[in-house]
């Protein structure tokens, strides 16, 4: 029976997987959204647990990334690493080249720089019109968000509905802490990007992400030339107010401020 996708669904199925570790929720949700689930991966610590979680697990979720041709070297080795240990596809997703020839030719390479408007423009060419296409027919859209991440992501929930999409959005990693998340890598022998081990702990485009400091937030190596309320690019929807845990039963009815991957 096809499920009814609405609002009303996200509290329901919080209730449903309260108490469940990720990998039950990913059996769950991989059953209930049967031909209809995909998980947005960049290749970073957590995407590469649930990547792990997916693929050992042999569970029928689609695994797809948004390549925005700006990535590191780094980055496409770990995503080959990934393919060369799994066997399993990741499916790929480019900005409409279009649109890219236009922007560079008006705006340059690195217009992002100059001011939010044009880094917000470059992130929906690149990043958000390929999302909006890979998850076309889908029903339910599972990320890597943590809520140690930032600010914003811990104002989020575990499950959330995003309107803009008409889609379920659940978060199997959100209460993992990064040492949970970093031990989990290094006991399953998963492969992760070397970048981190330089100081990277949040992984975008070459140009818009540097290493973080000692002391400095999560979210504070990317699009560091930016005001900290505007680091986000618009992919993921806030929450409303609540307790944002696997462990309780609050939900969000996502709306369309920005937050990124």
């Amino acid at each position: 029976m096809a499920i009814n996708l609405t609002p009303d669904l996200a509290p329901a199925l919080a209730e449903e997987l309260h108490g469940k570790n990720a990998a039950q929720v990913l059996e769950l949700l991989a059953s209930r959204f049967a031909g209809a689930i995909a998980f947005s991966t960049s290749f970073g610590w957590e995407d590469q647990a649930l990547t792990h979680l997916i693929f050992s697990q042999d569970l029928p979720i689609r695994v797809f990334t948004l390549d925005t041709g700006r990535m590191f070297n780094e980055t496409y080795s770990t995503w080959q690493q990934t393919l060369d240990k799994y066997k399993k596809p990741i499916e790929s997703f480019f900005p409409n080249t279009q649109k890219v020839e236009e922007h560079m030719t008006t705006k340059g390479s690195f217009s992002f720089y100059e001011s939010v408007e044009n880094r917000q423009e470059c992130c929906a060419i690149r990043k958000i019109e390929p999302l909006d296409r890979a998850l076309e027919r889908m029903r339910c859209w599972v990320t890597g968000i943590r809520a140690e991440q930032s600010d914003n992501r811990a104002s989020m929930r575990n499950v959330e509905w995003d309107a803009k999409r008409g889609i379920i959005k659940v978060h199997p990693l959100f209460d993992w802490t990064l040492d949970e998340t970093t031990n989990f890598i290094r006991t399953n022998n998963i492969p992760y990007n070397p970048l981190h081990d330089k100081g990277f702990v949040s992984i975008g485009c070459a140009p818009c992400t540097r290493a973080v400091r000692e002391g400095e937030s999560f979210r504070s190596g990317r699009w560091w030339w930016e005001d900290a309320s505007k680091k986000e690019c618009g992919l993921h929807g806030t929450a409303s107010l609540g307790t944002p845990t696997f462990g309780s039963t609050s939900f969000s009815t996502a709306a369309t401020e920005p937050h990124s991957q």
